[in-house]
């Protein structure tokens, strides 16, 4: 909806509001035109249920004020006397429209001193989830929300199992821009698996002020900006979301807006320079590690290593053998020896046990391995391997889906560029060289048609030579480089699509997909700050003791009071 469509839609509920209530205005002692005039009609309204003038302000929030409106609509009605359970049900039901029939039909009395309190227990209770939902949407909105790391795009940095608090009010709060959607939940409703949200009607983009911008280094969590998909991991057709419904992603930004950015065997180069990272990163490459008598799979895990396959062999398997092996995650190669593919952690000797497998692991004389500068390091000084080289995609080999998406831009993870990274205002050429660079910003991000005839290009149906960007853009890469689904694949991220940034790890679980069963907790993760410099530190043992200290002196001041009574 554009400003003049949000404008008729208000006065169209100011003229709704005015018909239903102005009558219910007048027995409670105001003016009949007070029900007609926006925001000071809700201020009236509310000495009118006597509740807080400050409620109005949480009627003009989005997806908060889908749960004051209800609020709202039986608080008035109880106004007038209307407390009983089934016309609190036919106001909710009726979307307010009720209050037409009690306005209109029924003979009330204004109750000025009526009681606020719940009547019942499940009065009570419902009172109190509603306020609890609102007061934890409000921070979840607007000042922090809780996130957990789905995958290893950031490892060693973020662990898989980390869970974050992540600010939003560091580089200011995105306001909702989706209207209509369940509160608490992002894009899907728990449990039936359905969309959580409306379409429309959609508000536009506006962010409170933060008090620090993005900046290279930081990592940041925001929305996708290439999401179309409903349900992860499940085929199906694509769907348009809101910006504010698209998965969130987090990855380290190594780009801002005017930035040049180039990426040199694996190296990102800002306007020039080799990008220095923080000392808390621990960026991994993959990296061949060759050895004469093998690359164990034993001597990969002492060193920490856990990105690499594991391959065994077996003479003989049966259907029952091949199945159990398929269902447990690993892949069966029909060959002679029969091969069996697995990740690092190999087959469950249990399995192993049950199935009566008889098998044999094969150590590759040269194996593929993710690795940090440390563990290279390490790996390259033990004894029993003989070589270990960066793998390197070279130049003008392009890479697979990958950004621009287009020929004239022969690109890969390792080498690409250079790139400038608009800025808002800035303007840049326009030719059939630069399109593909600049399409998709121009036509999805800042809503203009494109029209290529030759060689001429028509932005909005008017020929263009030069494009000036509205917003700006950032450049987002994981630490984890040649495992990650990033800027290099999809391209720049909108400052639209910006949400906030990960500040603290309140828990951090190993083994956190593979079932509760297999979890265990990394306890020197656990109370730790994602910023700052140096190795992180826990808190965690500070906390616990300020907790106890807190019962301590809990547990005196009530004996204390006790003995004073």
């Amino acid at each position: 909806m554009n400003g003049s469509q949000w404008i008729i839609f208000i006065l169209l509920i100011q003229i709704i509001h005015f018909l239903g209530t102005w009558k219910l205005y007048v027995k409670a002692g105001r003016k009949a035109w007070e029900a007609a005039i926006p925001i000071y009609n809700a201020i009236i309204l509310m000495q009118i249920i006597n509740r807080p003038k400050w409620w109005v302000i949480l009627l003009f929030i989005p997806i908060i004020n889908l749960l004051m409106f209800p609020v709202i609509w039986v608080e008035t009605i109880r106004s007038f006397g209307r407390n009983n359970l089934l016309e609190t049900w036919l106001v909710i039901l009726t979307l307010g429209f009720y209050i037409y029939y009690v306005n209109y039909a029924l003979d009330v009395q204004y109750v000025d001193d009526r009681s606020l309190h719940p009547k019942t227990g499940l009065g009570e209770w419902v009172s109190s989830i509603v306020f609890a939902i609102v007061a934890a949407t409000v921070v979840h909105t607007y000042f922090i929300q809780p996130y957990v790391i789905p995958t290893g795009s950031l490892e060693r940095t973020l662990r898989v199992g980390d869970f974050l608090f992540v600010s939003k009010y560091h580089y200011g709060a995105r306001t909702p821009m989706t209207t209509v959607a369940a509160p608490m939940v992002h894009d899907t409703l728990p449990l039936i698996g359905t969309r959580s949200y409306l379409n429309k009607p959609q508000l536009p983009y506006f962010r409170l002020p933060g008090f620090t911008k993005v900046k290279r280094n930081d990592i940041v969590v925001f929305s996708w900006p290439a999401d179309t998909v409903r349900v992860f991991f499940k085929k199906e057709k694509g769907v348009k979301k809101p910006i504010d419904k698209k998965s969130n992603y987090v990855k380290r930004c190594v780009g801002i807006p005017g930035d040049s950015l180039a990426v040199i065997d694996g190296f990102v180069y800002i306007n020039g320079k080799q990008l220095q990272l923080s000392d808390r990163a621990k960026p991994q490459y993959d990296y061949m590690a060759y050895g004469q008598k093998g690359v164990s799979s034993r001597l990969l895990m002492e060193l920490g290593v856990n990105e690499f396959n594991r391959l065994y062999v077996a003479q003989t398997l049966t259907q029952v053998q091949k199945r159990a092996l398929q269902l447990a995650g690993h892949r069966v190669y029909e060959s002679q020896p029969i091969q069996i593919l697995t990740d690092n952690k190999g087959i469950d000797p249990n399995l192993i046990r049950q199935q009566r497998l008889a098998l044999k692991e094969i150590a590759d004389r040269q194996r593929i391995v993710t690795l940090t500068d440390e563990m290279a390091t390490k790996l390259r000084n033990n004894s029993a391997i003989d070589s270990v080289v960066k793998v390197i995609e070279p130049k003008g080999r392009q890479g697979i889906n990958l950004f621009p998406q287009n020929p004239e831009y022969p690109w890969n993870y390792d080498n690409m560029g250079a790139i400038y990274i608009p800025e808002k205002g800035s303007t840049v050429p326009l030719n059939l060289k630069s399109l593909p660079l600049y399409k998709k910003i121009i036509r999805d991000y800042e809503h203009n048609t494109i029209e290529v005839s030759g060689n001429q290009i028509k932005i909005n149906g008017e020929v263009a030579d030069s494009y000036t960007f509205k917003q700006d853009y950032y450049w987002m890469m994981g630490d984890n480089r040649d495992h990650s689904e990033d800027s290099r694949a999809w391209g720049y991220v909108p400052e639209d699509h910006i949400v906030g940034t990960p500040i603290f790890i309140w828990m951090s679980i190993e083994n956190f997909t593979d079932g509760l069963g297999n979890w265990e907790i990394r306890w020197d993760r656990v109370f730790t700050t994602v910023h700052g410099e140096g190795e992180p530190k826990s808190y965690f043992k500070w906390f616990l003791i300020a907790l106890a200290a807190w019962f301590v002196f809990d547990f005196i001041r009530k004996r204390k009071k006790k003995g004073t009574a």
